[in-house]
């Protein structure tokens, strides 16, 4: 089993922030992981990705064609990665930030307004959870309490935003998503 991912946004929004919790979601539960991040030339606002391998054998390369799943939260993401997903990928768009554009009819939309909902749970920076959560509900196979020790552990420096994050990541799995 062999998967593949970009989560893509700008800098601020907790791209690799994400990208790190999702590498040792996939490694604490027993899976080989890549991780690959890229920061553009800003320091805030610039473009910021992440590339991740999941595989339960050995990853011989971090950089991948075609990826199974992109994360774009925000509309330059989705321009810029919608031509990297496979066939049959899914693509998750962050409905706050970016217009869903259908231009491919073999892959899979799932949208959701993740900025709103993370103001509508009090702080915007909780939007990389939520975009988590609903990355991992995706993928299936992992649970809430397979995901909270990670998070905790992560996230032990900053013992004020835990638990914002889990009741982020928690709205971000139980969420309906609207697959298009």
């Amino acid at each position: 089993m062999y998967k593949s991912f970009i989560i893509s946004g700008s800098g601020g929004q907790g791209v690799i922030s994400m990208g790190n919790a999702l590498a040792s979601i996939i490694m604490l539960n027993d899976f080989f992981v890549s991780l690959c991040s890229s920061y553009g030339a800003e320091m805030r606002g610039g473009a910021v990705n992440c590339e991740i391998n999941m595989s339960d054998s050995e990853i011989l390369s971090v950089r991948n064609d075609k990826v199974d799943y992109v994360v774009a939260l925000n509309q330059t993401s989705f321009d810029k990665f919608i031509s990297k997903v496979k066939e049959n990928g899914t693509i998750i768009v962050n409905l706050s930030l970016a217009k869903v554009n259908k231009i491919r009819d073999d892959i899979k939309y799932i949208s959701a307004p993740l900025t709103q909902e993370a103001i509508n749970l009090g702080n915007i920076k909780i939007t990389n959870s939520i975009a988590l959560g609903v990355l991992l509900k995706v993928l299936g196979g992992f649970s809430y309490d397979n995901i909270k020790p990670v998070f905790e552990k992560l996230l032990k420096n900053k013992q004020n935003m835990i638990q914002k994050n889990l009741e982020a990541l928690k709205l971000g799995l139980d969420y309906v998503l609207d697959k298009e």
